[in-house]
């Protein structure tokens, strides 16, 4: 007979809690190493609900992210076009004045570098396709999973990345263009 007074005892949730205290649990995505790469990259989030506004700010401060809060299209095209460089945005479909899909036709027609994220409580086919044909890049159904919420803004993120080191490889390939034509003519062939 073994003795069960040498065996400590804890609860499975006071384990894992106690081991890990730090770490996302499983069902929840880590926001670190998102923000320690994008965290002056601004996140503009149109929204005119106060509730949604209310939640979708504490949500990017709890995650770290520099955050642009808008009520309106308005307000969020006046702060797309003082951000510098790219942005990502998160834009509810319905807003009065302008709504976010006149937002998205915007920023298109501007060509800057915005990753667009429209958020809608508009689940039919029809209005994901309206959405993505305005210039969303990504679309997500209220009420929304905050974890989905946070994979899909990293997806941005990634694409935003990707998007500025192909521009930045570019630059050097036209620089080095250049060079080479500058020696074409200094030494003729």
């Amino acid at each position: 007979m073994s003795n069960t007074k040498d065996i400590p005892f804890s609860p499975p949730w006071q384990i894992s809690d106690l081991e890990q205290p730090d770490q996302p649990k499983a069902t929840e995505l880590d926001a670190r190493p998102a923000v320690a790469r994008f965290s002056q990259m601004p996140i503009v989030i149109a929204e005119d609900d106060p509730v949604s506004r209310t939640l979708m700010s504490s949500l990017m401060e709890k995650w770290g992210f520099k955050a642009v809060i808008t009520q309106d299209g308005h307000e969020a095209m006046a702060a797309l076009r003082t951000e510098q460089g790219p942005t990502l945005a998160i834009l509810d479909w319905m807003m009065p004045g302008m709504d976010g899909l006149e937002v998205c036709r915007r920023v298109r027609e501007r060509k800057k570098m915005v990753y667009v994220i429209m958020l809608t409580s508009l689940g039919a086919k029809e209005s994901i396709v309206e959405g993505l044909h305005a210039g969303a890049d990504d679309y997500l159904i209220k009420p929304f999973d905050k974890n989905e919420l946070l994979a899909r803004i990293q997806v941005g993120l990634r694409i935003l990345e990707l998007h500025a080191a192909l521009a930045a490889r570019v630059k050097e390939l036209e620089k080095a263009a250049g060079e080479i034509e500058d020696l074409k003519l200094r030494f003729p062939l």
